[in-house]
């Protein structure tokens, strides 16, 4: 065998001795009937393991490139296997074009995020914590626990649909006390974040075509996800009070909110907004989705009630997340729901995924009942409030002119608006800001009814406190450049 076999290629070694073998003789490098070297021989020639020869021989045989003839060795076979072979070659490398398949429209407008871009050195992105104030060490012993052979032993299957049983008592225990939620386990539902539980909800409440409600400007994901549902999306405009109840059209079937802090602007929905929405929800029958998703970082007085505790007719499912207070990676979430409702979103979960991973459900079970979490939250809490008091009080110096701060006393965001008739393009600003390591985000982004309004949201989960009064100042300096 003349053919040259080289392990430089990507991929473990079995593979890479079978694809260049495979394409050998796809290419008539090796012709049929040519004898192979015995694996011992090739082993020693490519200082690999003889199994490793052996493994890639057998699939060549399994796929009919080779036949093995017990005491005479292995040979090319001699049947034509171009065409079953370049299929599985093309296989193993990519995917099939699929260029007669194609989604539903609405699935060719939607991108997804990445992360394979390099980190920006001044990041004002929003959404995201500092994974630098995480537990480590402690988050590690309690996984490690839940890992132990005798733990794992207890589960003999699948585990709750619902979600571990510790962690749904210790959910309601503390939206309990750091939220005044109105709930005990059997109405927690443990969720792969905020999002599944807004698409657990949408499978269970909307029919194609229904009406839901969203704030304009909000939460993109929540939008496009009620539209990928088949749902009619209505966007309502949000004021100094939040939701403008009597905007919202009679048809609506559900209205997807954040009360405590709203996505993006940051101000909390006033008590007689929150009473005028509940009155209108029970009046129609709709359903109020109240996303609470980051309003454990408080930098004012005590938050106003929530939506749910202040429900008296069933109307309203609560959800949360800790994406927002540990991180993101960790993916779990909860939702808390009227019993009417309870049976369908269980069933739900379970034809979506069956169950959320059982041990981070358990660790974080522990982390909640120790006071873990109650510490971590407060000392996050005190370093996110010197960050967003560094924003403020540079917006309201470096970038007076052009701005206006949106009052805001939660969260890890917050955004200020284009003041009235100042001539500046704020695109061209923020491009040439991103070009030179420094990302914020447009406010015009969280709008989709054409009329955005201009402004900056400006995120301080990423950013190192000592490194905003210069990311800011070189962004003034943008937005002074001619």
């Amino acid at each position: 065998m003349d053919v040259h076999v080289s392990l430089a290629d990507s991929g473990d070694l079995a593979s890479r001795i079978y694809r260049q073998l495979a394409d050998a003789i796809l290419d008539g490098r090796l012709r049929p009937g040519e004898r192979l070297p015995p694996t011992r021989e090739l082993a020693l020639r490519l200082a690999v393991a003889r199994n490793t020869v052996s493994v890639a021989y057998e699939r060549l045989a399994a796929e009919g490139f080779v036949v093995a003839r017990v005491g005479a060795g292995t040979f090319v076979g001699t049947e034509p296997v171009a065409p079953r072979a370049a299929r599985a070659r093309s296989r193993s490398r990519v995917a099939p074009t699929g260029r007669g398949v194609q989604p539903r429209p609405i699935w060719n407008a939607v991108t997804t995020a990445t992360s394979s871009v390099p980190p920006p050195v001044h990041d004002f992105r929003v959404g995201t914590p500092d994974p630098g104030l995480f537990p480590f060490a402690t988050w590690r012993r309690l996984v490690a626990g839940e890992l132990r052979a005798s733990a794992v032993r207890t589960i003999s299957g699948y585990a709750e649909t619902a979600g571990h049983a510790d962690l749904r008592a210790a959910i309601a225990r503390y939206v309990g006390v750091s939220r005044s939620v109105r709930a005990c386990a059997d109405d927690v539902l443990v969720t792969q974040g905020a999002q599944q539980a807004l698409d657990l909800i949408g499978r269970v409440l909307i029919e194609p075509g229904d009406s839901v409600a969203v704030e304009e400007p909000g939460y993109p994901a929540a939008r496009l996800l009620f539209r990928s549902l088949g749902a009619r999306v209505v966007g309502v405009p949000v004021d100094d009070e939040g939701l403008v109840v009597s905007a919202l059209p009679d048809t609506v079937r559900l209205v997807y909110v954040t009360p405590s802090h709203q996505f993006p602007l940051g101000m909390p929905m006033s008590p007689a907004r929150r009473a005028s929405l509940l009155e209108w929800a029970s009046h129609r029958g709709a359903v109020i989705v109240e996303d609470d998703y980051d309003s454990e970082f408080r930098f004012g007085d005590r938050p106003l009630e929530p939506l749910q505790s202040l429900d008296r007719t069933g109307q309203v499912i609560y959800v949360g997340t800790f994406s927002k207070t540990l991180l993101p990676i960790l993916r779990l979430g909860f939702l808390i729901a009227p019993a009417s409702l309870r049976p369908a979103l269980r069933a739900a979960k379970q034809f979506t995924d069956w169950h959320s991973e059982y041990v981070g459900q358990a660790a974080l079970a522990r982390f909640i009942d120790s006071g873990e979490l109650s510490r971590h939250v407060r000392r996050a809490t005190r370093v996110y409030a010197e960050r967003r008091e560094r924003i403020v009080a540079t917006l309201h110096t470096e970038f007076a002119e052009w701005f206006d701060t949106v009052p805001s006393s939660a969260g890890l965001h917050l955004s200020a608006r284009l003041k009235p008739d100042t001539a500046i393009d704020i695109d061209a600003v923020l491009q040439r800001a991103g070009a030179s390591g420094i990302a914020v985000e447009r406010l015009a982004a969280y709008y989709a009814d054409g009329r955005p309004q201009p402004g900056l949201v400006l995120g301080y989960g990423r950013i190192a406190t000592d490194d905003i009064a210069e990311g800011l100042t070189l962004l003034a300096r943008h937005f002074r450049r001619p």
